[in-house]
């Protein structure tokens, strides 16, 4: 029986292993990934990792944001934006929570967020929010808001839209985090419905918000395989794919995306533990 306190750990642990698999394959093509059976933390022979320089078993900006927020919230015992952002900012910066504290990629849109706060903007308005902003960098950090959060749901959303908008301010990013980090919630409880029941809380959550509302029925109407776009919706549907034993072959067989990037495997299902076998590697772009 797996205890509450290791799923919790699990958690954290299978998106920082998950994270650090995927890392020497991101960006490329299927055609250019090892086969299936072959892919492993150290890569075969034959394959050039995407980072030559990178040790392998090293998080990306992914897991260090994902830290960067977790210390935040430990620290301070609630989310308190400027500290987060400051953290980030000293990520980016000093290498805070990056292994060996070599930073080595940093999406579009945390880019220009990072700049934006370096330009004096406060937290809540230096995320992009447009459209074409919908990366997936806030929604791979997340998960350690649902690990720590002890609120009710409507504040657990209402955090994880904060959260979000620090880097990724557009509804979509926002309410993909949100239902995220429900869906964890659900299955640290032992919920075997957990990702139904976190759409339909989140639904009674943003009842009163129509474009919230909206962005909730376009992302439980997106059901195609991974694509290893860096999309957010992608990226939230791969999770959810890799909880599925009836898909879990097809997020490896997706064809490449539009962009030439590759289906990687999916980012660590929220609730993963060392002993559930739930340990799966990231899927990433521009986040």
């Amino acid at each position: 029986m797996i205890t509450l306190d290791e799923r919790l750990r699990g958690g954290l642990y299978g998106l920082l292993v998950g994270d650090a698999f995927g890392v020497p394959y991101e960006f490329r093509r299927a055609t250019e990934l090892p086969a299936r059976e072959a892919l492993e933390m150290v890569p075969p022979e034959g394959h050039k990792p995407t980072y030559p320089q990178v040790p392998f078993g090293t998080w990306s900006d992914d897991g260090a944001q994902a830290l960067c927020l977790l210390a935040s919230l430990l620290d301070k015992d609630r989310l308190d934006l400027p500290d987060f952002a400051g953290r980030l900012r000293a990520w980016a910066r000093d290498g805070y929570m990056a292994v060996g504290g070599v930073v080595f990629d940093v999406g579009i849109q945390t880019g220009r967020a990072l700049r934006a706060l370096e330009g004096g903007a406060s937290p809540e308005e230096s995320g992009p929010a447009g459209e074409r902003d919908n990366g997936n960098g806030s929604l791979m950090r997340s998960l350690p808001l649902a690990l720590w959060h002890r609120g009710d749901d409507a504040s657990l959303v209402r955090d994880a839209f904060r959260q979000s908008a620090v880097t990724h301010a557009h509804a979509r990013s926002r309410v993909c985090c949100a239902l995220y980090c429900l869906w964890a919630r659900r299955l640290l409880a032992g919920d075997e419905d957990a990702f139904s029941r976190a759409a339909a809380a989140l639904l009674g959550v943003i009842a009163d918000l129509p474009a919230e509302r909206a962005e909730l029925a376009l992302i439980l109407s997106h059901d195609q395989p991974a694509r290893g776009s860096g999309y957010v919706l992608d990226c939230l549907v791969s999770a959810k794919h890799a909880r599925s034993p009836r898909r879990a072959t097809k997020r490896w067989c997706a064809p490449p995306s539009r962009s030439g990037t590759t289906p990687t495997p999916p980012p660590a299902s929220p609730g993963g533990s060392r002993g559930s076998g739930m340990v799966s590697a990231r899927s990433r772009s521009d986040g």
